[in-house]
């Protein structure tokens, strides 16, 4: 309103009187107080309601605050969290079921009461595997693809836990291997691809997701086990991260296994492996595969020609590498500097070579480790920008 602070509640009185005179015009009265006519319907609303008291200027504070809520929800969520231990999505949909008629606040609004009040923790960033950069190996014959993963752990009826390990010819799907093992680690996996070895012969390439003990976060995300099949001649295959499609054909034959074998899990992990066996027999020899035009994989597969236990072989280095040998520390030296590689390859020859960006290349087998940066004296996962940048503009 366009009238004086210091007399705008005479205004009004003025106003309201002028207003309910026999005869008055509204839009006139309004014009000569210079306010509208909505303004004006306004305070004789009020005057009509609270009289002359409903002229007088009124807080403009919110009655209840947009993000407040009630003490009792707050509590019935502390109360959930006691006795569930769930996180906020959870609760939210429990507060649901306890507060029908309440509204829900966000998951978000949850999440913050319970950390105001210490009972959640930020999760640590997990450590990516560095991406794999090489081409698949084509899958056109008999082992020049072997699929390898961990179908997901369960536990059988009497507790005992199950992780079954699968391992698969790319080209005619056929199940290579299909069993327990004590702990999905180098030291109980390793004696399984052994048996295989000895079995079937030796693929060309394993492709795997970069899951341990299959990949690490060490340079080129080798492993204890990867690293054995590059010695063994056989190239380690990953997919990228959260893209199972890229191994498709092996997760779909996790889909049936699991139907097939473990719904419900067999009474205990001995009774389980005798499913896993029935099923790869099954699998094999017995069920028409639709992919392969209704052929079984085990008349397509062949035992490899590459035949196990064989010598392993360090990688050997053209003439334009220089060869540093990893020390005891995971170490090499170069221009008088001590570079750490990667724990993984100790006692193990890795090749330097140079880019044409004029950067150090760090590699084991067709590997890339990195590159050198002498001046903070640590492998980078990616070439110096500045390098990038040179190659750019030539």
């Amino acid at each position: 309103m366009p009238w004086k602070e210091t007399c705008a509640m005479d205004q009004r009185v003025r106003f309201v009187l002028a207003a309910i005179e026999e005869e008055a015009v509204m839009s006139e009265i309004c014009e000569a107080f210079g306010i509208s006519r909505q303004t004006g319907y306004k305070w004789l609303g009020r005057h009509a309601a609270e009289g002359f008291e409903g002229l007088k200027d009124r807080s403009r504070a919110p009655h209840r605050h947009g993000r407040s809520r009630e003490a009792e929800l707050v509590s019935d969520v502390l109360a959930l969290r006691e006795r569930h231990g769930w996180g906020p999505k959870k609760l939210r949909r429990k507060l649901g079921e306890v507060r029908p008629d309440a509204r829900l606040p966000a998951a978000s609004t949850l999440g913050d009461w319970l950390a105001k009040r210490g009972l959640t923790a930020k999760r640590r960033r997990r450590p990516r595997c560095p991406p794999y950069t090489q081409p698949f190996v084509m899958a056109d014959r008999p082992n020049a693809v072997w699929t390898v993963d961990f179908k997901g752990w369960f536990r059988t009826g009497d507790g005992a836990r199950c992780d079954p390990l699968t391992m698969g010819d790319a080209f005619s799907r056929y199940l290579l291997r299909c069993q327990t093992v004590g702990r999905p680690d180098h030291s109980h996996v390793r004696p399984a691809f052994e048996e295989a070895f000895c079995e079937f012969g030796l693929p060309q390439a394993i492709r795997s997701d970069n899951g341990p003990p299959f990949a690490s976060t060490a340079a080129g995300g080798l492993s204890a086990l990867s690293l054995w099949w590059i010695k063994l001649g056989i190239a380690p295959e990953r997919i990228e991260p959260a893209k199972p499609q890229q191994n498709g054909r092996h997760e779909r034959m996790h889909r049936t296994l699991k139907h097939d074998t473990a719904t419900p899990p067999a009474p205990t992990l001995a009774e389980q492996q005798v499913r896993f066996d029935a099923f790869r027999r099954t699998f094999n020899s017995e069920r028409p595969h639709e992919a392969l035009d209704f052929q079984y994989p085990a008349s397509l597969y062949r035992p490899s020609s590459r035949s196990y236990p064989c010598r392993l072989r360090e990688p050997e280095y053209g003439d334009d590498c220089a060869v540093r040998r990893v020390r005891s520390n995971g170490e090499i030296k170069w221009n008088g500097e001590l570079i750490f590689v990667s724990q993984v390859l100790v006692g193990e020859p890795v090749g330097i070579d140079r880019t044409g960006t004029g950067e150090w290349r760090v590699r084991y087998a067709g590997i890339e480790l990195g590159f050198i940066d002498l001046d903070r004296r640590r492998l980078n996962k990616q070439p110096h920008p500045k390098a990038q940048r040179r190659a750019g503009n030539a």
